[in-house]
């Protein structure tokens, strides 16, 4: 009777853990973004100097092309990028993943895989226009 009770115990939780194997990553839509502007971009808080209504958010993020301005994520500024989800705000475990930095604040669809509140990422890719 208790070695029934383990193996019944033992089957749902296989079954309630899914197939050995499986693939643990999933796909989000959301905004790559940073951990000092996180949910909005609010170029503002640069530098005194800098004029808020003439930079973007891209711009806020990873700076000027001209390095007149170096942005958050920057060795200056030390800022690390997030990921953006339905309203939440989502640790990126890899910093330096490529195509980060070449989707600094666009809407995309992440994959990789999630621990608590952070992501490893392994693929970004603009989402497919939806067919008129």
């Amino acid at each position: 009777m208790k070695l029934s009770r383990i193996g019944m115990a033992l089957s749902i939780v296989l079954v309630g853990s899914g197939a050995f194997g499986a693939d643990p990553t999933w796909t989000w839509t959301g905004v790559i973004s940073d951990n000092h502007c996180a949910l909005v971009h609010n170029p503002a808080h640069m530098r005194d100097d800098v004029d808020a209504s003439q930079i973007t958010s891209r711009e806020c993020m990873i700076g000027k092309q001209d390095g007149s301005v170096p942005g958050c994520i920057s060795a200056k500024n030390g800022g690390k990028f997030v990921f953006v989800s339905g309203g939440r705000v989502f640790q990126i475990n890899n910093q330096d993943f490529a195509d980060l930095r070449v989707h600094a604040a666009h809407t995309v669809e992440l994959t990789g895989i999630m621990v608590k509140d952070t992501i490893t990422v392994s693929k970004i890719a603009m989402p497919a226009k939806p067919n008129k």
